[in-house]
Protein backbone atom coordinates (compact mmCIF):
# COMPACT_ATOMS: atom_id res chain seq x y z
CA UNK A 1 0.00 0.00 0.00
CA UNK A 2 1.23 3.47 -0.85
CA UNK A 3 -0.32 5.84 1.69
CA UNK A 4 1.40 8.82 0.04
CA UNK A 5 -0.30 7.98 -3.27
CA UNK A 6 -3.69 7.75 -1.54
CA UNK A 7 -3.24 11.13 0.19
CA UNK A 8 -2.06 12.72 -3.09
CA UNK A 9 -5.20 11.44 -4.85
CA UNK A 10 -7.35 12.81 -2.02
CA UNK A 11 -5.67 16.21 -2.32
CA UNK A 12 -6.27 16.22 -6.09
CA UNK A 13 -9.95 15.41 -5.56
CA UNK A 14 -10.60 17.97 -2.86
CA UNK A 15 -9.09 20.74 -5.01
CA UNK A 16 -11.12 19.94 -8.14
CA UNK A 17 -13.27 22.96 -9.06
CA UNK A 18 -16.50 20.93 -9.39
CA UNK A 19 -16.24 19.88 -5.76
CA UNK A 20 -16.72 23.44 -4.56
CA UNK A 21 -20.40 22.92 -5.47
CA UNK A 22 -20.91 19.51 -3.86
CA UNK A 23 -18.45 19.65 -0.89
CA UNK A 24 -17.67 15.90 -0.90
CA UNK A 25 -14.90 14.21 1.08
CA UNK A 26 -13.10 11.09 -0.14
CA UNK A 27 -10.99 8.56 1.75
CA UNK A 28 -8.87 6.18 -0.32
CA UNK A 29 -7.43 2.77 0.49
CA UNK A 30 -5.90 0.09 -1.70
CA UNK A 31 -8.58 -0.89 -4.22
CA UNK A 32 -11.29 0.89 -2.23
CA UNK A 33 -12.71 4.35 -1.62
CA UNK A 34 -15.37 5.95 0.55
CA UNK A 35 -17.04 9.20 -0.42
CA UNK A 36 -19.25 11.33 1.83
CA UNK A 37 -21.42 13.88 0.04
CA UNK A 38 -23.56 16.22 2.17
CA UNK A 39 -26.99 16.93 0.72
CA UNK A 40 -28.65 20.34 0.44
CA UNK A 41 -31.82 21.70 -1.21
CA UNK A 42 -29.86 23.05 -4.21
CA UNK A 43 -29.27 19.37 -5.21
CA UNK A 44 -33.04 18.63 -5.41
CA UNK A 45 -35.08 18.11 -8.55
CA UNK A 46 -38.57 19.65 -8.92
CA UNK A 47 -40.24 16.87 -6.85
CA UNK A 48 -38.09 17.62 -3.80
CA UNK A 49 -35.58 14.74 -3.68
CA UNK A 50 -31.97 14.78 -4.80
CA UNK A 51 -31.37 14.73 -8.54
CA UNK A 52 -29.95 11.58 -10.15
CA UNK A 53 -26.71 13.39 -11.00
CA UNK A 54 -25.94 13.42 -7.26
CA UNK A 55 -26.20 9.63 -7.03
CA UNK A 56 -24.04 9.40 -10.15
CA UNK A 57 -21.39 11.65 -8.61
CA UNK A 58 -21.21 9.58 -5.41
CA UNK A 59 -20.95 6.32 -7.36
CA UNK A 60 -18.59 7.50 -10.11
CA UNK A 61 -16.23 9.41 -7.82
CA UNK A 62 -15.90 6.62 -5.24
CA UNK A 63 -15.44 4.04 -8.02
CA UNK A 64 -12.90 6.20 -9.84
CA UNK A 65 -10.72 6.51 -6.75
CA UNK A 66 -10.97 2.82 -5.90
CA UNK A 67 -9.53 2.16 -9.38
CA UNK A 68 -6.97 4.99 -9.35
CA UNK A 69 -5.68 3.79 -5.97
CA UNK A 70 -4.10 0.91 -7.92
CA UNK A 71 -2.53 3.16 -10.58
CA UNK A 72 0.30 5.43 -9.44
CA UNK A 73 1.45 7.03 -12.69
CA UNK A 74 -1.64 8.16 -14.64
CA UNK A 75 -5.23 9.32 -14.18
CA UNK A 76 -7.87 6.66 -14.89
CA UNK A 77 -11.01 7.37 -16.92
CA UNK A 78 -14.56 6.12 -16.55
CA UNK A 79 -15.47 4.11 -19.64
CA UNK A 80 -18.82 2.73 -18.45
CA UNK A 81 -21.02 3.09 -15.37
CA UNK A 82 -24.25 1.12 -14.92
CA UNK A 83 -26.27 2.94 -12.28
CA UNK A 84 -29.29 1.71 -10.32
CA UNK A 85 -31.17 4.18 -8.12
CA UNK A 86 -33.30 2.24 -5.64
CA UNK A 87 -34.62 4.84 -3.19
CA UNK A 88 -35.20 8.61 -3.18
CA UNK A 89 -33.26 10.73 -0.68
CA UNK A 90 -34.11 14.24 0.50
CA UNK A 91 -31.58 15.16 3.19
CA UNK A 92 -28.56 13.99 5.15
CA UNK A 93 -25.38 12.64 3.60
CA UNK A 94 -24.74 10.10 0.88
CA UNK A 95 -21.93 7.62 1.58
CA UNK A 96 -20.47 5.82 -1.42
CA UNK A 97 -18.45 2.65 -0.82
CA UNK A 98 -16.52 1.33 -3.82
CA UNK A 99 -14.10 -1.53 -4.39
CA UNK A 100 -12.23 -2.99 -7.34
CA UNK A 101 -13.58 -6.48 -8.01
CA UNK A 102 -11.46 -7.40 -11.04
CA UNK A 103 -8.68 -5.93 -13.14
CA UNK A 104 -6.45 -6.51 -16.12
CA UNK A 105 -3.33 -4.58 -17.09
CA UNK A 106 -5.42 -1.63 -18.33
CA UNK A 107 -9.06 -2.14 -17.22
CA UNK A 108 -10.55 -2.04 -13.71
CA UNK A 109 -14.04 -3.28 -12.82
CA UNK A 110 -15.48 -1.57 -9.76
CA UNK A 111 -18.67 -2.14 -7.76
CA UNK A 112 -20.12 0.63 -5.59
CA UNK A 113 -23.04 1.09 -3.24
CA UNK A 114 -24.45 4.37 -1.90
CA UNK A 115 -26.13 4.57 1.49
CA UNK A 116 -28.22 7.35 3.01
CA UNK A 117 -27.82 8.74 6.54
CA UNK A 118 -30.07 5.95 7.87
CA UNK A 119 -27.72 3.29 6.39
CA UNK A 120 -30.25 2.29 3.73
CA UNK A 121 -28.89 1.32 0.32
CA UNK A 122 -30.15 3.95 -2.13
CA UNK A 123 -28.10 3.25 -5.27
CA UNK A 124 -25.49 0.92 -6.70
CA UNK A 125 -23.30 0.64 -9.76
CA UNK A 126 -20.84 -1.44 -11.68
CA UNK A 127 -18.30 0.44 -13.72
CA UNK A 128 -15.22 0.02 -15.85
CA UNK A 129 -12.22 2.31 -15.72
CA UNK A 130 -9.10 2.44 -17.85
CA UNK A 131 -5.66 3.97 -17.69
CA UNK A 132 -5.32 7.28 -19.54
CA UNK A 133 -2.27 9.15 -20.82
CA UNK A 134 -2.79 11.98 -18.29
CA UNK A 135 0.11 11.93 -15.84
CA UNK A 136 -0.61 12.23 -12.13
CA UNK A 137 1.25 15.48 -11.53
CA UNK A 138 1.04 18.74 -9.58
CA UNK A 139 -0.44 20.37 -12.71
CA UNK A 140 -3.70 18.46 -12.11
CA UNK A 141 -3.52 18.84 -8.31
CA UNK A 142 -1.93 15.48 -7.54
CA UNK A 143 0.01 15.89 -4.35
CA UNK A 144 -0.86 19.56 -3.96
CA UNK A 145 -1.90 20.60 -0.48
CA UNK A 146 -4.33 23.46 0.18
Amino acid sequence: MNETHFRNLEAMYHQAPCNEYYKPVVQIREGEATLNLPLAPHLHHAAGAIHGVTYFKALDDSSFFAANSLVEDVFVLTTNLNLYITRPVVEGTLRGEARVVDQTKTIFIVEAVVFDSRERQVARSTGTFMRSRIALSPEIGYGARP
